[in-house]
């Protein structure tokens, strides 16, 4: 069994759209049918998390997330970040692969 999606309801929509963008989400933003607007990432794995605004739903309250995203300007490591709605979000950075070269 894998987890394949992860859905995030929040009344700040637009700030965990920024918070999760500024992390390496690339989301893109959706709409099915009359549904509300909300934001979709396809994670390397292909599992998708997805930010939804809390209007049919509650918020979803405390939750622990981790990520691994690729070497960004942060450093390599373990990040412990919160995110708008003050959710846990353990963001692992890799070390920067070093360019090789052969001679």
């Amino acid at each position: 069994m894998v987890i394949d999606l992860v859905v995030l309801y929040t009344t700040r929509l637009d700030d965990c759209r920024e918070f999760y963008r500024s992390i390496g989400l690339d989301l893109v933003r959706e709409q099915h049918g009359t549904g509300p607007v909300h934001y979709a990432a396809t994670l390397a794995d292909g599992t998708v998390l997805e930010l939804y605004p809390a209007t049919r739903q509650p918020p979803t309250g405390p939750l622990r997330l981790g990520l691994t995203a690729p070497a960004t300007d942060r450093p390599a490591g373990r990040h412990a970040l919160t995110d708008p709605d003050g959710r846990t979000v353990i963001l692992t950075l890799p070390e920067k692969n070093p360019t090789t070269t052969t001679t």
